[in-house]
Parts: C-alpha cells; structure tokens; sequence
C-alpha cells in the first residue's frame, strides 16, 4: 500500500507555532491533503500527542507520537514512537536536562497542551525553545531502547542542523536523514550518502501543513514499517518547493 506520510509536523504547543495549530485542524488539513499518516513533533515534547492520537483515531488517518529535540550540540532530531506512552516518556527524559527556566509568552511564545477538542489544559512552563544536555548518541540510544525512529532533522538548514553545528552526520545514530521542502536533493545526494531521505513539512502553521511529504510502500504507518523502508531504501519524496 502507497502510503504518503509528513513526519515533522508542530502543534501549538511549540512557541514558534501558530496557535491556529491544534492537533483536531492538523489532522484535518492532513486528511484533505491525502496523506496517510504524520507524525506531531513538537520542540522538546510529546505533550500534545494524546490529543493529536485522540483525533487522528476519530478522523481515520495514521498517526504517530513524537518531538523534535534540540540537542547538546544544538541539532534538531526527530525522535518517532509507536506509542504516547513512549513519546511521555521520552519527553521526560528530555525534560530532566533541560534549563528550570519558565517561559515567558510575550519572548517566547505561548505552549498551551490541549485536549482534542481544543480545550486548553495547562501551559507548558519549561522554555521549549530552549534545548536539552543530552548529546546526539545519547538521544539515539534513548529513542532506540524505547524502540523508536531516530531522524536527523532538516539537514540543509543554515542553522540548528547537523551540518551546521558539527559539519558531517555522527555514524550509527540515525535511521534517516530529513530534507526540507525547499532543499535540492541532487545537491545533498551526495553528502548524505548512506542514508534513506525523508522530506517533511515541519509546519508550523496550517497552510504549510502537507506542502511536502514523503512516501513509500507499507503495509502499516507505523514505526517498524518506517524502518524496514527506510533501511533498504525505500521511501521516495516530493519535489522540492522553490520558496517558502
């Protein structure tokens, strides 16, 4: 089964995400795109993944936990679960090395956690535009013994990427390797030898949701099903968008 997927997708409980983000319209905008399953990857959190689950269960689309983190080298990775349960536990592993600073909303943003009707149940008090002290083979182990999928994100970024920040991607950490939706992958074909691409939208507000995507033939959108496509190469991706 031809399967479309986007696998970096913020709700608004990220403080850089459009408060129009609430998991009941990104599941919306999924379904209408077509898309068969996304990943909700929130910076430093899981927090709304109960809710986003809750929806994409009632809308029939595919869903799986996540969240983006920032990591001592200040690197975004995409860290992909099965499960909330492993996305929470995750997030708390996350949360215990991260700065006990408390957000402030008008510097940083608001990070409301909601239910899947959109009722806001607490903010997030934590700074998650702030990363964490746990190094990227640290991550991966941690996302791999909760059996996970361990991405590295947007690679051709001029910042918070790997190239970026250490100037190559560390062997033996990461299942694949994201592209953005304006990247050129003949140009980065080359420096990500090795590695499955993957392309997402990392939206952050609702009209970029699915601008973008990724594909592949499987019989599940879940995280096993990802990683056997992934490891023989199996997984194909949009063309690339000329602007943002």
């Amino acid at each position: 089964m031809l399967v479309k997927f986007d696998l970096h997708i913020h709700s608004c409980l990220s403080p850089c995400a459009s408060l129009s983000m609430s998991p009941g319209e990104i599941v919306s905008r999924v379904k209408a795109a077509g898309l068969g399953g996304f990943v909700l990857s929130d910076h430093q959190s899981a927090r709304n993944a109960p809710a986003a689950a809750e929806c994409a269960k009632r809308a029939g689309v595919g869903f799986l936990p996540g969240l983006e983190v920032q990591t001592a080298e200040e690197v975004h990775t995409l860290c992909v679960f099965d499960t909330v349960e492993a996305a929470l536990l995750m997030t708390d592993w996350v949360y215990e090395a991260m700065p006990k600073r408390v957000n402030d909303p008008e510097t940083f943003g608001d990070q409301p956690v909601v239910t899947w009707d959109d009722d806001i149940v607490d903010m997030e008090w934590r700074i998650l535009a702030m990363g964490c002290r746990r190094s990227i083979p640290e991550t991966a182990a941690k996302v791999h013994e909760l059996g996970g999928l361990y991405i590295v994100a947007h690679v051709d970024r001029p910042n918070y990427s790997v190239f970026s920040g250490l100037g190559a991607i560390p062997e033996g950490c990461f299942d694949a390797v994201e592209l953005s939706r304006t990247a050129d992958a003949q140009i980065w074909l080359p420096k990500v030898e090795g590695y499955a691409l993957t392309r997402s939208s990392d939206a952050h507000n609702l009209d970029d949701v699915a601008k973008v995507w990724s594909e592949s033939d499987i019989s599940q959108f879940n995280v096993a099903s990802l990683k056997e496509a992934f490891k023989n190469k199996k997984v194909s991706i949009s063309p690339r968008l000329t602007a943002f």
